[in-house]
């Protein structure tokens, strides 16, 4: 019971440190303000949260253009060192393939379940009409998916349905990372 509990508490926090460096990831490279200065309301929040780790790994991993790998590298770390204690904890022997592995699984998870409740939050707030800051936050990290999905469906009139479409293509790649996964063994 003891192990399922701090396994439990395991998982939520490093859930929201590596969700969080892959958010700051993404946000780089999407060029989204990232001071707080400039009007996003996350951005205090997602520091906090993450310079504890990025800024180290900034020193040794440099960024690939836009994208920002010492974010990717810090969340990859975090679930890298959560496996690794699940597995002393629980007393196994595992081999480092398997927790490096199972690792990189779960960071794509983690990417596909927070591009999910990203689009399910954008598309909750878009059927209210007032603007705010967390609605305009949403839109810049949610619109440059949906603008390839409106290229090819039909519009609807009122009737937006890239958002279902969007998570339609994501629970899909989330079922062949599964299968992926499974026919590796992990």
């Amino acid at each position: 019971m003891l192990i399922q509990i701090f396994s439990l508490i395991l998982h939520f926090v490093v859930g929201l440190v590596a969700g969080t460096c892959l958010l700051r990831m993404y946000m780089h490279l999407q060029r989204i303000n990232l001071s707080s200065s400039g009007g996003n309301p996350l951005a205090p929040f997602v520091f906090s949260i993450t310079n504890w780790i990025v800024l180290p790994v900034r020193r040794f991993v440099p960024a690939i253009g836009r994208l920002d790998t010492a974010s990717l590298v810090a969340a990859y770390a975090v679930l890298l060192a959560k496996h690794s204690l699940l597995w002393i904890v629980a007393g196994a022997t595992a081999h480092w393939l398997s927790l490096v592995t199972n690792a990189g699984f779960e960071l794509l998870s983690v990417i596909l379940s927070s591009l999910m409740w990203m689009v399910i939050a954008y598309a909750l707030m878009s059927w209210f009409s007032s603007a705010s800051d967390a609605r305009y936050f949403l839109a810049q990290l949610v619109e440059p998916l949906l603008i390839p999905i409106r290229r090819v469906l039909p519009h609807m009139g009122a009737v937006d349905l890239s958002p279902i479409a969007l998570m339609l293509l994501i629970q899909i790649a989330d079922i062949v990372l599964r299968h992926v996964q499974m026919q590796f063994g992990y």
